[in-house]
C-alpha cells in the first residue's frame, strides 16, 4: 500500500501545474459554496433574531379571540389585566422580561404627507425596548408619562420629511370602532436598520395609546423575552389556559423557517452543480494521466499487478487532489465567510419579501454546513476518480505496452 501512496505521489508531480490547477477549481468551489451556504444561514439566523427583538419577541401571550392580522382593539380581543399578567410571566426564572403591548391600526399625516402605520403602545422603561433605543438618530427616547410624545422610524421621517420638534396629526382606530385622533410632537426618530419595520412603526406610551383608542387598561399582548430561546415551548406550556392563547417565536416567524426550508432545498441544486463542474476537472486530469502511462500501466499490469491496486493508485491520486483543494478551499473560503460576517453585503430594503431582514446581510458559517460540504467535496473527487480509475484497469498489457509513450 505505500508503494502505490509514492507511485501516486510521484505521478501527481509530473505535471505540477496540472495538479495544482485541478486542486485549485476544487478549492475555489469549495470555498463558494462555504460563502453561499453562509449568507443563507446568516439571512435566515439574524432575520429571525431581527423578528424576535422587533416584533415577535420569544413568546407571546394573547387573547383566544385576537387576530394579529387585524390589530383588532374589542375588548374580548385584549388582555384585561396585562400589568398582572405580565408580572407573573416575569417572575419565571426562564423569563428575562416580560411587559404589555398595545397594537393599533393608524394613519399620520401633516401638511404635505399621509401614510398608514402600526401604533406600538409600549412601556418606554422596559428593557424590551433596547432595539429601538440602540440607535436614536435624533431627540429622545420616550418617557411613561409623556402624553403627546411620539418617536418614528428613520425611513418614516424620510418619506414624510419630518424631523425632531415637528408636530404630526394621529389618527388610530378605537375599542368601539370609531376613529380618534391627536396632535402629537416627534420626540426622537430611530433606526433598527430594518427599513421594512421602521418605515411603519410609530412608538407611543402604552398609557396615552390606551387613551387615544379608549381601551382602558387593556393591552393586544405580553411581549416576552427569555433568557433562553430553546426554552420557548416549555415555557408555552407552562403558561397555557384556556383564557390565554401562548404563541412561540417559531410559530409565529413560520415565513423564516419555510424560507430557510425553500432556501436550503435549492442550494443543494447549486452544490451539487459547482461541485460537478469541479469534478469534470479532476476527471479531465486523471483522465490525461491514464493516456500519459499508458505504457507503464501496461507493465504494471504485465508484472502481475492486479486491476484494483492499479485502481486504488488513481483513487489516491483523487485523493491528493482533493485534500489539497480542500485545504486551499477552507483557507479562501474561511477568508471570504470572515469578510462577509464582519462587513456583510448591502442589499438595501428587502421587506417585500416578507422577512425582517436589515439593510446589510452577514455571513454566519454553520459548523455542521462546514462539515457536510467538505465531506461533499471529498466524496465527490473520489467518484471524479471512478471512470479513469476503471478505465486504467481494464488496459490490455500488451496492447498498453506497444500503444504506451513511456
Amino acid at each position: 500500500m505505500t508503494q502505490i501512496l509514492k507511485m501516486a505521489y510521484r505521478d501527481l508531480l509530473r505535471n505540477k501545474r496540472r495538479s495544482i490547477f485541478s486542486s485549485l477549481a476544487l478549492g475555489i468551489g469549495l470555498a463558494l459554496l462555504l460563502l453561499m451556504a453562509s449568507v443563507i444561514s446568516g439571512e435566515m439566523r439574524y432575520s429571525m433574531e431581527t423578528a424576535v427583538k422587533l416584533q415577535s419577541g420569544h413568546l407571546q401571550v394573547r387573547a383566544q379571540t385576537y387576530d394579529e392580522a387585524k390589530n383588532s382593539l374589542a375588548f374580548e380581543d385584549l388582555i384585561a389585566n396585562p400589568e398582572e399578567v405580565a408580572a407573573r410571566i416575569k417572575s419565571m426564572e426562564q423569563v428575562d422580561e416580560a411587559t404589555p403591548r398595545l397594537i393599533a391600526s393608524g394613519i399620520i399625516n401633516n401638511k404635505s404627507e399621509t401614510n398608514g402605520v402600526r401604533l406600538f403602545g409600549i412601556d418606554p422603561s422596559s428593557s424590551a425596548n433596547k432595539a429601538f433605543q440602540e440607535e436614536i438618530l435624533s431627540g429622545e427616547f420616550i418617557k411613561p408619562d409623556d402624553r403627546s410624545g411620539i418617536m418614528i422610524g428613520q425611513a418614516l421621517a424620510q418619506k414624510m420629511d419630518l424631523a425632531t420638534g415637528d408636530t404630526v396629526n394621529v389618527m388610530a382606530n378605537t375599542s368601539n370602532g370609531d376613529v380618534d385622533q391627536q396632535m402629537f410632537t416627534i420626540r426622537g426618530i430611530f433606526t433598527t436598520r430594518t427599513p421594512s419595520f421602521d418605515d411603519y412603526t410609530v412608538l407611543i406610551p402604552i398609557e396615552k395609546a390606551r387613551a387615544l383608542t379608549k381601551t382602558e387598561g387593556r393591552a393586544s399582548l405580553i411581549y416576552v423575552l427569555l433568557h433562553d430561546a430553546e426554552q420557548a415551548e416549555n415555557v408555552s406550556k407552562a403558561l397555557q389556559t384556556e383564557q390565554m392563547d401562548i404563541v412561540t417565536y417559531l410559530e409565529m416567524n413560520d415565513m423564516i423557517l419555510q424560507m430557510e426550508e425553500f432556501s436550503r432545498s435549492y442550494m443543494v441544486v447549486i452544490y451539487l452543480i459547482v461541485l460537478a463542474i469541479t469534478a469534470t476537472v479532476i476527471v479531465n486530469t486523471l483522465i490525461m494521466s491514464v493516456f500519459e502511462r499508458t505504457r507503464e500501466i501496461g507493465i504494471l499490469s504485465a508484472i502481475g499487478m492486479k486491476g484494483t491496486r492499479i485502481m486504488s493508485m488513481f483513487f489516491f491520486e483523487s485523493s491528493f487532489l482533493a485534500i489539497g483543494g480542500i485545504i486551499a478551499g477552507l483557507i479562501i473560503g474561511g477568508l471570504m465567510v470572515y469578510y462577509a460576517s464582519t462587513v456583510g453585503f448591502y442589499f438595501g430594503d428587502v421587506g417585500s419579501t416578507g422577512l425582517m431582514i436589515g439593510e446589510r446581510i452577514y455571513a454566519y458559517m454553520r459548523f455542521n454546513d462546514a462539515v457536510t460540504l467538505t465531506i461533499l467535496a471529498f466524496v465527490v473527487a473520489l467518484l471524479a476518480a471512478l471512470y479513469p480509475a476503471i478505465m486504467a484497469a481494464r488496459l490490455e498489457p500488451v496492447e498498453a505496452m506497444r500503444g504506451g509513450k513511456n
